[in-house]
């Protein structure tokens, strides 16, 4: 039976992460979200006092970090960074932007590398970041690049904090989305893009129960599900 491994990429706030998580309870898959490894290393940097654009210093801290992703009983991903799960915590507006900062750093995306991919020799998964199907799983059974309109984007991820904190401030969000955005696609490491061989998929238009069926039919499509 060929082995399932499902490569998501896209901007920020596009919905890969929920989707993911969807696609994959749905699916009997595991579920990856790779943003949160690097997330835990921005948190850790910024915990430390360590500039966010210091690469030797976040480099420093590697040595001593330990970084777990576990699932709960719903099959929800957890992430613990130093025994304390920071699942919440690294989902911050500045953690945000130190995960942006440290993300291009050589020596922080070599430390994960193999983490990530030892997950999908052990299962079916479906892993979510900016750099998958390019980088991480260029061999990935498929490759989807989930998109939407900035805006779009915005709102969404303006709802998902402003659950959690009520002070989140919209254009607070908008800035830091920009600013995601813009060093994402120009950062000279593994930089966003689609793999030439992504299926594209649009969710602008389409609330979350259609995007949902909209990935699983691509899914369902390439593995005869």
């Amino acid at each position: 039976m060929e082995q399932k491994s499902i490569a998501l990429d896209g901007p920020a706030g596009a919905g890969k992460s929920t989707l993911a998580r969807r696609a994959a309870e749905h699916f009997g898959l595991i579920y990856v979200d790779t943003g949160a490894l690097y997330r835990c290393i921005g948190l850790h940097a910024l915990r430390n006092g360590i500039n966010s654009s210091d690469e030797q210093g976040v480099a420093g801290l590697l040595h001593g970090i330990s970084i777990e992703m576990k699932h709960d009983g719903d099959g929800l991903q957890r992430m613990l960074l130093c025994g304390e799960d920071v699942t919440d915590a690294i989902r911050s507006p500045e953690s945000s932007k130190y995960a942006s900062d440290v993300s291009p750093m050589p020596k922080v995306r070599d430390f994960l590398l193999s983490m990530q991919r030892e997950m999908v020799v052990k299962y079916d998964a479906i892993m979510d970041g900016r750099d998958i199907g390019t980088v991480v799983l260029p061999n990935a059974g498929l490759k989807i690049f989930i998109t939407a309109d900035m805006e779009k984007r915005v709102q969404r991820r303006y709802l998902e904090l402003k659950e959690k904190n009520s002070d989140t401030v919209l254009e607070e969000v908008r800035e830091a989305m920009l600013l995601r955005d813009k060093k994402d696609r120009e950062r000279t490491v593994a930089p966003l893009k689609a793999a030439d061989d992504a299926v594209l998929l649009d969710t602008t238009l389409l609330n979350l129960d259609e995007s949902f069926e909209a990935l699983c039919e691509i899914i369902s499509r390439r593995f005869g599900l």
